[in-house]
């Protein structure tokens, strides 16, 4: 048999004139072309022709030889484009190298044409491009490998593909668990990786649609589904057909998730079908008690009990604070009373402010708005009794202007996310005080209470109250506008309201108050959360001014924006800025606002930000500290605090300032068990303050970074996700971006009370009542313990006696001295060597103990579990280890997997009684309770006989 040597035969037989011998070459060169394909390339132009003849019968035959050489050329392009043209002559099952290639790289044409498509339907694909992709998921299908088929056509944005697979699946009568996995699966991609928000929400409407239709829905899965499309219809539909079917405690789950993640747009708009609709039964206990949680007073009422009955507050590091700053400097008097309200957060505790009456005397001014301001942190949640704590401070009991606007400032914070308790009153403050902005005082109280329309009004979407804010910022006062610009994008948070963003964009670039334009381009971004590439027309419009606070707006903007989502065009237009803005401070955002958009992917961010933490620029470097407090809030990324240490040392006040509040959030609930190095941090904190050379502004940033580590008496965290639902907590996210203004305005640090997440476990029953019981923690029981609380040091003084000394006693003790022998120094010198090694090997265990981070607990669980209360302290690592017993009375109605919601659980032995845990409210009911029912028994209580 004759070995080929050379594809020159066959190339001859092109320049014939007949047909057929053409055809046989082109046959002999499609079985030669990988040996030959450098010779056959000197005739491509020849090749080509023969496709380019009509009249020539083998065609495609050509276009697949000419595919083959331009692929063995690395010309894919080419090589796509004349394999596209072979028709059925390419074999896109064909086990070989060049078909894979292909066939890959025609996917990814087929899938950047069909996503541009999407928004243009005027772009066309070639069919044979088409029928590439579609065979491919054929195949895909057919060797079972669903997940890929599904996650290919979501990525090319084509929805019907999707659909048909999943409806195929369940006709297959494929089970449930499976089904649901495929649903959710789909669901995580959506969030996570399409970027068009409107083919996210297309997917999203189809997913509910097919959960709807299946026999037995996860109403957990549309739970998510519902809040990414913050959609209330769907909410009601739900609640609908839970009562409908008697399963009146899986409704009360979902309102409860609704109310701990969804907007108060969705929430109320829920709230008023369900009362609307004529086909509930509106007399039904049901319907009453999920009317009841969706006002969200059970979830406040819950939480306030936990954080008042727990609280764990080491009053000591506030005392010796206050003790080290001066109070009569306005700065360090805020940054206690900033310290004193984080730490006392929910707790309903102020006796520090109560026990401190001089001290807080003196508060001047703007100090004294943010005071006052504070009890409404301290409060939050107390929706009982928050107006009456507050009563003495507002207007028309006291004359005081800085008093009477913190107060109102105070009261939409203890009310944040629950306007229909107070956001009336605040209303009529706002009416009252709005046709006199000139007078100062009445400025002053607009300012708070605009904050507090805010801060209760959040993520309501009420065009009514926008306008009524709107009023106050064209009176143009720097005061009062600042205020109204700021809440108005937080009543439209979220929204991405066309003419609200067209409004206030307009607005920004008429007014010339700086102060007014920062909040506003700040509103805009809180306008545009969560809207990805439909805030992209006002973000480029805001990057492109001139004016350096609306690029500062959008850089907030992209952050926001694009919050967890990791978009890679985001990451660059922010890194572009931090590396080229003439502003500093814009800078400074650009690098912040990572941490927002790699929210989800926060073990990234200390790589990302790691060049930009050693920058020349202090504004960027305080960002690159920021960013990794923001990222990686309450999850003691120990990568994540290498990049910091540096910067806890730093030459710039500021930097530092930055740092310690990063390491703090970070560090969040840490104790020396899970991280050791947590008591070298608060005693640095210590000292920073206690340094009266240190600069003011590293001061004020150790100090709320005291209050920060411990938060609302050591029992919450900073949570910018929600486990249970794999959603951002987007009240926690607003809390975090309005403290960062911090920069420019004190007061609002107070914002960052809405951070907070409870952190316990909290078990209700049907009857929202909290059953006193007992959970399974499968570790040893001091890994998760509060930190010890500092040790009050007592000075003793001994007395000093003057003694007298002889010259020949002084004479003996010098001779004495002089006699220690040369062993003793060795013998001296060893001990002080063993020390040093000793202290040496303790820091490295330390170093080696803080590689320890939330992933790295898998050694701490026993089989034999230690009891933990309901309703008790339970840290977010914590969970990985709690359980509920299968033998125990109460047991959830589904599997939980994070703190800070509510857990419905089902009663195994209803009618017997149980022992249950009083809420706060219950606690503080001052009129006295209804008598049970009864009847008189004439036979007992004969009336005639009396």
């Amino acid at each position: 048999m004759s070995v080929i040597t050379s594809a020159a035969p066959y190339l001859s037989l092109l320049d014939e004139q007949d047909p057929s011998l053409k055809a046989y070459a082109l046959q002999s060169l499609d079985k030669q072309v990988d040996q030959f394909w450098s010779e056959i390339a000197n005739r491509i132009t020849d090749i080509e022709q023969l496709f380019e003849d009509n009249h020539f019968t083998h065609r495609e035959l050509a276009a697949l030889v000419a595919s083959k050489v331009y692929y063995n050329l690395g010309d894919y392009e080419s090589a796509v484009k004349y394999s596209l043209l072979a028709g059925k002559t390419f074999n896109t099952n064909e086990d070989s190298n060049f078909a894979e290639t292909i066939v890959s790289k025609c996917i990814e044409s087929y899938i950047k044409l069909s996503q541009s498509r999407f928004s243009d339907e005027t772009v066309k694909i070639d069919n044979q491009l088409t029928n590439i992709f579609e065979s491919m998921l054929a195949k895909c299908v057919n060797d079972n490998e669903i997940k890929l088929a599904l996650g290919i056509s979501l990525e090319s944005y084509r929805l019907d593909i999707v659909n048909d697979i999943i409806k195929k699946q369940i006709e297959s009568n494929v089970s449930s668990d499976v089904i649901m996995g495929y649903i959710s699966y789909v669901l995580t991609c959506s969030t996570t990786v399409i970027n068009d928000v409107n083919f996210k929400n297309s997917a999203l409407h189809s997913l509910i649609s097919i959960l709807f239709s299946t026999e037995n829905p996860d109403y957990f899965l549309i739970t998510k589904i519902i809040i990414q499309l913050n959609d209330a219809k769907y909410a009601h539909k739900v609640f609908k057909q839970l009562i409908s079917n008697d399963n009146a405690s899986m409704a009360y789950q979902v309102a409860f998730d609704l109310v701990s993640t969804a907007s108060q747009e969705l929430i109320t708009l829920a709230s008023k079908y369900l009362k609307s609709d004529e086909g509930i039964d509106q007399s039904s206990s049901a319907v009453a008690k999920l009317l009841k949680i969706l006002s969200g007073i059970p979830s406040c009422d819950l939480d306030l009990t936990f954080l008042s009955k727990n609280r764990n507050i080491d009053i000591t590091i506030l005392n010796t604070t206050k003790k080290a700053l001066d109070g009569r400097n306005s700065l360090y008097h805020s940054a206690v009373t900033f310290a004193n309200a984080f730490m006392h957060s929910g707790t309903t505790d102020d006796s520090f402010f109560r026990d401190n009456i001089e001290w807080l005397g003196k508060a001047n001014h703007w100090s004294k708005f943010s005071a006052t301001s504070a009890f409404g942190v301290i409060h939050k949640g107390n929706l009982s009794q928050g107006r009456k704590v507050l009563e003495p401070y507002l207007p028309g009991n006291t004359s005081n202007a800085h008093t009477n606007g913190g107060s109102l400032y105070g009261l939409g914070l203890v009310y944040a996310g629950q306007h229909t308790e107070i956001l009336k009153y605040l209303r009529d403050i706002v009416e009252e005080n709005s046709s006199s902005v000139e007078n100062k005082d009445h400025d002053i109280i607009l300012h708070g209470a605009c904050l507090g329309i805010g801060a209760t009004a959040m993520g309501l979407g009420d065009k009514d109250v926008y306008d009524e804010l709107n009023v106050i910022l064209y009176a143009d006062s720097a005061i009062s506008g600042q205020a109204a610009a700021l809440a108005m994008g937080l009543v439209m948070l979220g929204t991405c309201d066309e003419s609200a963003l067209n409004d206030m964009f307009v607005y920004a670039q008429e007014t010339q108050h700086e102060t007014i334009i920062r909040s506003l381009a700040v509103g805009m971004a809180l306008i545009c959360f969560g809207k990805e590439n439909k805030a992209d027309e006002y973000i480029d419009k805001m990057l492109n001014s001139k004016d350096s606070i609306l690029r500062y707006g959008a850089c907030y903007t992209i952050g926001l924006a694009y919050c967890g989502t990791s978009n890679k065009l985001a990451i660059k237009k922010l890194l572009h800025v931090a590396v080229s803005d003439s502003s500093d401070n814009v800078r400074r955002v650009a690098v912040m606002c990572l941490g927002f958009v790699l929210l989800r992917e926060y073990t990234k961010v200390p790589t990302v930000v790691e060049l930009l933490s050693q920058s020349h620029n202090p504004y960027v470097r305080y960002g690159s500290a920021m960013a990794l407090g923001i990222s990686c809030s309450g999850r003691g990324l120990k990568s994540a605090l290498d990049v910091l240490d540096p910067l806890l040392v730093d030459s710039v006040d500021f930097v530092r300032q930055g740092a310690l509040l990063a390491k703090s959030m970070i560090l969040i609930q840490q104790n020396e068990k899970t991280f050791p190095k947590i008591k070298e941090f608060r005693e640095k904190l210590a000292s920073t303050i206690g340094n009266k050379h240190e600069e003011s502004l590293a001061r004020f940033g150790a100090t709320l970074a005291q209050g920060i580590l411990d938060a609302s008496g050591r029992n919450a965290t900073i949570q910018l996700e929600n486990p249970q639902t794999s959603t951002l907590n987007m009240k926690a996210i607003v809390g975090l971006t309005i403290f960062t203004q911090y920069w420019y305005w004190h007061p609002l640090a107070n914002f960052l009370c809405l951070s907070f997440t409870p952190t316990s476990v909290i078990g209700v029953t049907e009857n929202l009542k909290v059953p006193k019981m007992s959970i399974n923690c499968h570790t040893k029981e001091d890994i998760f313990d509060y930190p010890p609380k500092t040790e009050v040091q007592v000075e003793k003084q001994a007395e000093k006696v003057a003694t007298a000394v002889l010259s020949t006693t002084h004479r003996a003790r010098t001779r004495a001295a002089k006699k220690v022998t040369s062993s003793d120094k060795e013998a001296s010198e060893k001990t002080k060597e063993a020390e040093d090694k000793k202290e040496e090997n303790q820091e490295n265990t330390a170093d080696s103990e803080a590689q320890l981070d939330t992933n790295q607990f898998k050694s701490l669980y026993t089989k034999e579990p230690y009891q933990v209360e309901n309703m008790t302290r339970i840290v977010p690592v914590q969970m990985n280890y709690i359980t509920f017993s299968k033998s125990s009375r109460f047991v959830p109605i589904r599997k939980f997997k994070s703190i800070g919601s509510v857990v419905v659980l089902k009663d195994t032995e209803p009618g017997e009684p149980f022992e249950t845990i009083k809420s706060y409210m219950s606690q503080n009911v001052t009129n006295a309770p209804l008598p049970r029912p009864f009847k008189i028994d004439t036979t007992i209580d004969n009336i005639e006989d009396i």
